[in-house]
Order: C-alpha cells, then structure tokens, then sequence
C-alpha cells in the first residue's frame, strides 16, 4: 500500500500546479474580458447590417458571459501545459519505445486542435455569420443575444479542433494494427459520405459551412494516409533461390 503513496502525492501536485496555471490565465483573461469578447464577436461584428447590434437579453448576462468565455478560453489556452503535466507523471511508467511512439501523436493532436479552431474562426464563422445575417427577411432586425452567440462561436470552434483529429485517429489506427493503409484506402468512399455527415451534424444548417468542415477532414485522412506510407513503406519479399 505504501508503494503508491509517492505517486499519490506526484500525482497531487502535478494537479495542483494545473489548476495555478489554470487559474493564472483565468484572472488574467478575465481582467481583460471586455477585449476578449470583442476579439470574439469580431466575425459576427463584420457581418452585421446597419442597425444590427449584439444584445444582452437577461441582466446577469454582461458579467456571466464574459466570465464564462475567460474560463473556457483559460482552459483551452493551458491544455498544452497540463497534459505536460500528466505526461511527466505517465512517461516514468512507460517504456522507452512506448515514448517515441505515444509523444509525438500527442503533440501532434495539440497542434491540430489549434489549427482546427484557427480554420473555423477565420474561414467557417464568417462565412456561416454572414449566411445568417444576410438571409434575414426584409424588414427583420438582426439582434443577437450574446449568450447566444458565444454558445455558437463554441461549438463551431470545437467542432473544427475534433475534426482536425482525423489524420492522428487514421495514423494511430495503422500503428496500432486495428488496421492497414490499404484497408483504410479501401473504404475512402464512406470516409468522404462519414465526412460530409459529420460537416452537416457540427455546423450550422448552411452548406458553404458544412462543405468548409466536411473538405479539410477529407484532406486529412488523405494526409494520414501519405504519411503512414512514408512511415510504413510496404515490404519488398525477397525471393531466395537455392
């Protein structure tokens, strides 16, 4: 029973320094939210018509959800620093060749994370904003409730960062041996079909926004499978003649 103690007590504050982290980026953001959510709303902000405006529809709603938007922006920003955290509290335990192989689909799903909500805030919201506030009926004044419009900036976001996943899900299978490349290649077509559902489920109604999702997790399954040929090269059999 003693034997865990130790790991107890790293595992402890291994977490303890996480949520400092955490909370370090929260004050500090949270100081800043009125920048934080005009950064935000930006994409909607460009699209508006004249008269259209952001709105707070309940009265707790100016603190709540800027509040909100720091905590969620706080964790995504010390997602890299606790999973170091968690890293350094496994990577003891694993072997060496484990390391080489589980490290670099870690760091690689970091990054695509990132750049999965860099794609959708800069290419998916403004074009799905501008879909909606240009689509309203004449005579309609667009007014959105900020909470709202936060609940759908997050979703987009997220979305984009789980669909940016499809190459380290498609090189972690082949690893793995769940599955080969060419098996993979085999069902490209339902990959496509599996793209474009899951473009229609995560975005909003519009088609420019489901085909802006649907084509880069395409692209990235073709990349997953580039690059586990290059890192799995097929094997030439040697025939021996006696």
């Amino acid at each position: 029973m003693n034997t865990y103690i130790p790991h107890l007590i790293e595992f402890r504050k291994r977490v303890i320094r996480s949520i400092i982290f955490f909370l370090i980026l929260f004050f500090g953001l949270f100081w800043k939210d009125e920048k934080l959510y005009t950064f935000i709303a930006k994409p909607l902000l460009k699209q508006l018509p004249a008269g259209g405006q952001l709105i707070a529809t309940e009265i707790t709603s100016p603190f709540t959800v800027p509040m909100k938007l720091a905590l969620v922006t706080a964790l995504i920003l010390a997602i890299p620093y606790i999973l170091y955290q968690l890293w350094a509290f496994v990577a003891p335990g694993l072997y060496k060749q484990e390391k080489k192989t589980i490290l670099p689909f870690l760091i690689a799903s970091i990054v695509l994370f990132y750049l999965g909500m860099i794609f959708a805030f800069y290419i998916i919201c403004p074009l799905a904003l501008g879909f909606f506030t240009h689509t309203a009926p004449q005579g309609v004044l667009v007014m959105t409730d900020i909470r709202y419009y936060l609940d759908f900036i997050l979703l987009i976001l997220f979305s984009s960062g789980i669909a940016f996943q499809v190459p380290v899900v498609t090189l972690a299978l082949i690893q793995a041996g769940i599955a080969t490349t060419q098996q993979l290649s085999y069902i490209r077509p339902y990959v496509i079909v599996g793209a474009f559902v899951l473009g229609m489920l995560l975005t909003p109604p519009d088609v420019v926004s489901q085909i802006l999702l649907a084509l880069p997790m395409w692209g990235l399954f073709e990349a997953g499978l580039l690059l586990s040929r290059y890192l799995n090269p097929p094997r030439q059999v040697v025939s021996s003649h006696n």
